[in-house]
């Protein structure tokens, strides 16, 4: 229902969402960082309309987008032609191992329960010393949407805990880099984390 739901509010979305950080000066911040760390292909995982894909790549950087639904996809394809976008699952991805200098996750992940989080599908595509950057509402619960963006909608909602989210990610072979929580905003049903990961290098030991 995630990809239906996208398809139908796709379009009001990218009016009424245009911009990748408007009124937001702290996620900026944390996206400017990933952008200065990652060198390398990026992957915007779960794109959407693409407005953070040409945010990165106003950045200077060498981005690409993926999306589930296609009607997100078409979309980004009008908003920013000169980029590349296509259709693809974050939980199976059609990209090489160690193939990506960073990949942003950014709200990709709000559909799905936090062990369903793919961090291990994340960490195969990035390279060794690469970065991820995710993401999430901040919390511990479960919510569902039937209406959005001025279309009806079939769509769970999760709230991911923090400590939890950085476990996941660590078992999966990223360390922590940095996290930002930030309280709501005022369109926000809550605060918001963002998640600075590196991929562990193979060959560096994992310290307790």
């Amino acid at each position: 229902m995630t990809r239906a739901s996208y398809d139908v509010v796709a379009a009001s979305y990218a009016q009424l969402i245009p911009d990748a950080h408007d009124g937001r000066p702290l996620d900026a911040a944390i996206m400017r960082a990933f952008a200065e760390l990652a060198n390398g292909p990026i992957a915007d995982l779960g794109c959407g309309t693409g407005r953070i894909t040409g945010h990165l790549h106003e950045l200077g950087k060498d981005v690409f987008g993926i999306d589930l639904s296609d009607g997100m996809l078409d979309q980004a394809k009008k908003l920013y032609p000169h980029l590349d976008f296509s259709q693809g699952d974050i939980t199976k991805l059609d990209l090489a191992d160690d193939s990506l200098g960073g990949a942003v996750v950014w709200y990709s992940t709000v559909h799905m329960p936090a062990e369903e989080v793919p961090w291990q599908e994340f960490h195969r595509v990035v390279k060794p010393g690469g970065y991820l950057l995710h993401a999430f509402k901040l919390g511990n619960r479960k919510g569902h949407m039937t209406h959005a963006y001025g279309h009806d909608v079939d769509l769970d909602v999760y709230w991911h805990d923090i400590d939890e989210t950085v476990s996941n990610a660590t078992k999966a072979g990223f360390n922590e880099v940095a996290r930002l929580q930030r309280q709501k905003g005022v369109d926000e049903g809550g605060p918001q984390a963002f998640l600075l990961m590196s991929k562990r290098n193979p060959a560096a030991r994992k310290t307790s």
